[in-house]
Protein backbone atom coordinates (compact mmCIF):
# COMPACT_ATOMS: atom_id res chain seq x y z
CA UNK A 1 0.00 0.00 0.00
CA UNK A 2 1.62 2.94 -0.54
CA UNK A 3 1.25 6.68 0.48
CA UNK A 4 1.52 10.08 -1.27
CA UNK A 5 1.74 13.23 0.59
CA UNK A 6 0.97 16.91 -1.33
CA UNK A 7 1.37 20.29 0.75
CA UNK A 8 0.34 23.50 -0.87
CA UNK A 9 -0.19 27.37 0.24
CA UNK A 10 -4.18 27.72 -0.22
CA UNK A 11 -5.25 30.92 -1.32
CA UNK A 12 -8.59 30.38 0.15
CA UNK A 13 -7.66 29.43 3.40
CA UNK A 14 -4.63 31.74 3.52
CA UNK A 15 -2.09 29.44 4.97
CA UNK A 16 -0.54 25.53 4.28
CA UNK A 17 -2.70 22.96 3.62
CA UNK A 18 -1.96 19.34 3.54
CA UNK A 19 -3.87 16.37 1.71
CA UNK A 20 -2.50 12.57 2.24
CA UNK A 21 -3.53 9.87 0.01
CA UNK A 22 -3.23 5.54 0.61
CA UNK A 23 -3.64 3.39 -2.06
CA UNK A 24 -3.35 4.01 -5.81
CA UNK A 25 -6.51 2.57 -7.34
CA UNK A 26 -10.38 2.40 -6.25
CA UNK A 27 -12.93 4.36 -5.39
CA UNK A 28 -11.46 7.51 -3.97
CA UNK A 29 -12.92 8.38 -0.47
CA UNK A 30 -12.42 11.62 1.91
CA UNK A 31 -12.39 11.32 5.51
CA UNK A 32 -12.30 14.66 6.92
CA UNK A 33 -10.57 14.29 10.25
CA UNK A 34 -12.05 15.33 14.01
CA UNK A 35 -11.65 18.43 15.73
CA UNK A 36 -8.56 20.39 14.72
CA UNK A 37 -7.07 16.84 13.67
CA UNK A 38 -4.19 17.15 10.63
CA UNK A 39 -4.58 14.95 7.33
CA UNK A 40 -2.30 11.79 9.30
CA UNK A 41 -4.52 11.35 12.20
CA UNK A 42 -6.43 8.55 10.29
CA UNK A 43 -3.19 7.10 9.97
CA UNK A 44 -1.63 7.81 13.33
CA UNK A 45 -5.07 6.23 14.94
CA UNK A 46 -4.89 3.29 12.82
CA UNK A 47 -7.92 3.83 10.79
CA UNK A 48 -5.62 3.25 7.38
CA UNK A 49 -4.49 -0.29 8.05
CA UNK A 50 -8.86 -1.11 9.53
CA UNK A 51 -9.27 0.03 5.62
CA UNK A 52 -5.64 -1.71 4.68
CA UNK A 53 -7.45 -5.16 3.06
CA UNK A 54 -10.33 -2.86 0.95
CA UNK A 55 -6.91 -0.31 -0.12
CA UNK A 56 -4.61 -3.51 -0.59
CA UNK A 57 -7.91 -5.39 -3.11
CA UNK A 58 -7.46 -1.99 -4.72
CA UNK A 59 -11.43 -1.08 -4.06
CA UNK A 60 -10.70 2.40 -2.80
CA UNK A 61 -7.97 4.86 -2.73
CA UNK A 62 -8.09 6.92 0.47
CA UNK A 63 -7.81 10.94 1.36
CA UNK A 64 -7.67 13.04 3.99
CA UNK A 65 -7.03 16.35 4.64
CA UNK A 66 -6.04 19.09 7.54
CA UNK A 67 -8.93 19.82 9.30
CA UNK A 68 -8.20 23.85 9.39
CA UNK A 69 -11.71 24.91 9.91
CA UNK A 70 -11.50 22.78 13.32
CA UNK A 71 -8.28 24.40 14.15
CA UNK A 72 -9.53 27.73 13.69
CA UNK A 73 -12.58 26.47 16.28
CA UNK A 74 -9.99 24.88 18.75
CA UNK A 75 -6.85 26.62 18.78
CA UNK A 76 -7.04 30.25 17.39
CA UNK A 77 -10.51 31.80 17.94
CA UNK A 78 -13.87 30.63 18.44
CA UNK A 79 -15.60 33.87 19.54
CA UNK A 80 -15.68 36.08 16.23
CA UNK A 81 -16.83 36.46 12.60
CA UNK A 82 -12.81 34.58 12.20
CA UNK A 83 -14.44 31.43 13.44
CA UNK A 84 -17.80 31.10 11.23
CA UNK A 85 -15.51 32.53 8.32
CA UNK A 86 -12.94 29.92 8.33
CA UNK A 87 -15.64 27.18 7.97
CA UNK A 88 -16.58 29.15 4.47
CA UNK A 89 -12.56 29.10 3.38
CA UNK A 90 -12.75 25.35 4.30
CA UNK A 91 -15.52 24.27 2.11
CA UNK A 92 -14.52 26.48 -1.05
CA UNK A 93 -10.73 25.04 -0.14
CA UNK A 94 -12.16 21.31 -0.39
CA UNK A 95 -14.37 22.06 -3.44
CA UNK A 96 -11.95 24.69 -5.49
CA UNK A 97 -8.04 23.02 -4.56
CA UNK A 98 -8.89 19.13 -3.07
CA UNK A 99 -11.11 17.95 -5.52
CA UNK A 100 -9.79 18.98 -8.16
CA UNK A 101 -6.21 17.58 -7.25
CA UNK A 102 -8.22 13.82 -6.11
CA UNK A 103 -9.69 14.10 -9.62
CA UNK A 104 -6.32 14.62 -11.30
CA UNK A 105 -4.86 11.80 -8.74
CA UNK A 106 -7.42 9.27 -10.20
CA UNK A 107 -7.34 10.27 -13.60
CA UNK A 108 -11.05 11.82 -14.25
CA UNK A 109 -12.38 14.86 -13.96
CA UNK A 110 -15.36 13.50 -13.59
CA UNK A 111 -15.50 10.91 -10.88
CA UNK A 112 -17.32 10.98 -7.84
CA UNK A 113 -15.90 10.72 -4.56
CA UNK A 114 -17.52 9.52 -1.12
CA UNK A 115 -17.00 11.30 2.04
CA UNK A 116 -16.63 10.52 5.53
CA UNK A 117 -15.80 11.90 9.02
CA UNK A 118 -16.22 11.21 12.36
CA UNK A 119 -16.83 13.82 15.52
CA UNK A 120 -16.87 16.58 13.79
CA UNK A 121 -15.50 15.49 10.66
CA UNK A 122 -19.45 14.24 9.90
CA UNK A 123 -20.27 17.68 10.24
CA UNK A 124 -17.83 18.08 7.56
CA UNK A 125 -19.12 15.42 5.25
CA UNK A 126 -22.20 15.91 5.13
CA UNK A 127 -21.77 19.39 4.69
CA UNK A 128 -19.62 18.69 1.97
CA UNK A 129 -22.31 16.88 0.36
CA UNK A 130 -25.00 18.88 1.19
CA UNK A 131 -23.57 22.05 -0.65
CA UNK A 132 -22.06 19.87 -3.55
CA UNK A 133 -23.96 16.97 -4.83
CA UNK A 134 -22.09 17.62 -8.16
CA UNK A 135 -18.90 16.06 -6.69
CA UNK A 136 -20.20 13.80 -3.60
CA UNK A 137 -22.01 10.54 -4.06
CA UNK A 138 -22.54 9.21 -0.59
CA UNK A 139 -21.48 10.31 3.46
CA UNK A 140 -20.82 8.31 5.94
CA UNK A 141 -21.59 10.01 9.06
CA UNK A 142 -20.11 8.96 12.66
CA UNK A 143 -20.68 9.96 16.15
CA UNK A 144 -21.67 13.28 14.73
CA UNK A 145 -21.55 16.70 15.71
CA UNK A 146 -23.92 18.49 13.98
CA UNK A 147 -25.08 21.59 16.15
CA UNK A 148 -21.79 23.23 17.11
CA UNK A 149 -23.31 25.97 18.55
CA UNK A 150 -23.36 23.85 21.80
CA UNK A 151 -19.60 23.15 22.23
CA UNK A 152 -17.63 24.27 19.49
CA UNK A 153 -18.39 27.56 18.13
CA UNK A 154 -19.37 31.03 20.27
CA UNK A 155 -19.18 33.03 17.62
CA UNK A 156 -22.66 35.05 16.57
CA UNK A 157 -24.53 33.09 14.15
CA UNK A 158 -23.73 35.41 11.06
CA UNK A 159 -24.33 34.64 7.33
CA UNK A 160 -21.45 32.62 6.95
CA UNK A 161 -22.27 29.99 9.65
CA UNK A 162 -26.09 29.91 8.54
CA UNK A 163 -24.59 29.02 4.71
CA UNK A 164 -22.37 26.12 6.54
CA UNK A 165 -24.54 24.51 8.76
CA UNK A 166 -26.80 21.76 7.30
CA UNK A 167 -29.31 21.91 10.66
CA UNK A 168 -29.49 25.78 9.55
CA UNK A 169 -29.52 26.26 5.90
CA UNK A 170 -31.50 22.66 5.39
CA UNK A 171 -35.08 23.73 5.96
CA UNK A 172 -34.12 26.83 3.26
CA UNK A 173 -33.17 25.35 0.54
CA UNK A 174 -34.76 26.24 -2.34
CA UNK A 175 -36.67 23.58 -5.04
CA UNK A 176 -34.31 23.58 -7.72
CA UNK A 177 -31.70 21.49 -9.18
CA UNK A 178 -29.15 21.56 -6.79
CA UNK A 179 -31.93 19.95 -4.47
CA UNK A 180 -33.09 17.44 -6.85
CA UNK A 181 -28.86 16.96 -7.63
CA UNK A 182 -29.30 16.30 -3.78
CA UNK A 183 -32.05 13.77 -3.43
CA UNK A 184 -29.92 11.34 -5.61
CA UNK A 185 -27.47 11.21 -3.01
CA UNK A 186 -26.93 9.37 0.68
CA UNK A 187 -26.16 10.16 4.05
CA UNK A 188 -25.45 7.33 6.21
CA UNK A 189 -25.80 8.32 9.93
CA UNK A 190 -24.38 6.10 12.44
CA UNK A 191 -23.33 6.09 16.33
CA UNK A 192 -22.68 3.93 19.54
CA UNK A 193 -24.77 4.14 22.49
CA UNK A 194 -21.24 3.85 24.62
CA UNK A 195 -19.38 6.72 26.65
CA UNK A 196 -19.47 10.31 24.92
CA UNK A 197 -21.53 9.80 21.99
CA UNK A 198 -24.69 11.90 21.49
CA UNK A 199 -27.58 10.27 19.62
CA UNK A 200 -29.86 12.89 19.87
CA UNK A 201 -27.43 14.47 16.89
CA UNK A 202 -27.96 11.83 14.60
CA UNK A 203 -31.92 11.84 15.38
CA UNK A 204 -31.83 15.77 14.39
CA UNK A 205 -29.85 15.96 11.38
CA UNK A 206 -31.66 12.83 9.96
CA UNK A 207 -35.11 14.85 10.69
CA UNK A 208 -34.09 17.85 8.89
CA UNK A 209 -32.74 15.59 6.23
CA UNK A 210 -35.86 13.92 5.98
CA UNK A 211 -37.47 16.63 5.68
CA UNK A 212 -36.23 17.81 2.61
CA UNK A 213 -36.93 14.26 0.58
CA UNK A 214 -32.97 13.47 1.07
CA UNK A 215 -32.31 10.30 1.61
CA UNK A 216 -30.86 8.69 4.24
CA UNK A 217 -30.26 5.98 7.37
CA UNK A 218 -29.48 6.57 11.05
CA UNK A 219 -27.54 2.86 11.95
CA UNK A 220 -27.45 2.78 16.01
CA UNK A 221 -25.28 0.16 17.85
CA UNK A 222 -25.05 -1.07 20.89
CA UNK A 223 -23.81 0.28 24.47
CA UNK A 224 -19.84 -1.35 23.83
CA UNK A 225 -19.18 1.62 21.03
CA UNK A 226 -17.98 4.63 22.64
CA UNK A 227 -17.25 7.76 20.90
CA UNK A 228 -13.50 6.76 19.88
CA UNK A 229 -11.61 5.19 17.40
CA UNK A 230 -12.20 1.71 17.95
CA UNK A 231 -15.41 2.47 16.99
CA UNK A 232 -14.93 4.17 13.62
CA UNK A 233 -12.08 1.52 12.86
CA UNK A 234 -14.61 -0.54 13.27
CA UNK A 235 -18.06 1.03 11.44
CA UNK A 236 -16.17 2.35 8.31
CA UNK A 237 -14.73 -0.38 6.29
CA UNK A 238 -18.42 -1.89 7.16
CA UNK A 239 -20.19 0.91 5.48
CA UNK A 240 -17.75 1.20 2.77
CA UNK A 241 -18.02 -2.53 2.17
CA UNK A 242 -22.05 -1.43 1.90
CA UNK A 243 -22.00 1.06 0.01
CA UNK A 244 -19.57 -0.09 -2.82
CA UNK A 245 -21.47 -3.32 -2.58
CA UNK A 246 -18.74 -5.51 -1.79
CA UNK A 247 -18.02 -8.72 0.12
CA UNK A 248 -16.68 -8.64 3.17
CA UNK A 249 -12.80 -8.85 3.36
CA UNK A 250 -11.27 -11.26 5.57
CA UNK A 251 -10.28 -9.49 8.58
CA UNK A 252 -13.03 -7.39 8.74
Amino acid sequence: MTKKTTSWHSPRLEREITVCRWGEVGTPVLFFPTAAGDAEECERFLLVDALAPMLEAQQIKLYSVDSTAGMVWLTEDNRSSVATRAQNQFDAAVYHEVVPAIRTDCGADDVEIIVSGASIGAFQAVAGLLRHPDVFSHAICMSGTYDLTKKILKAPLDKDYYCSSPLHFLPDLPEDDQLARTRERFVLITHGKGKWEAPAESWRLADALGARGIPNRVDEWDEEWNHDWPTWRRMMPHYLTELLDLEELPGD
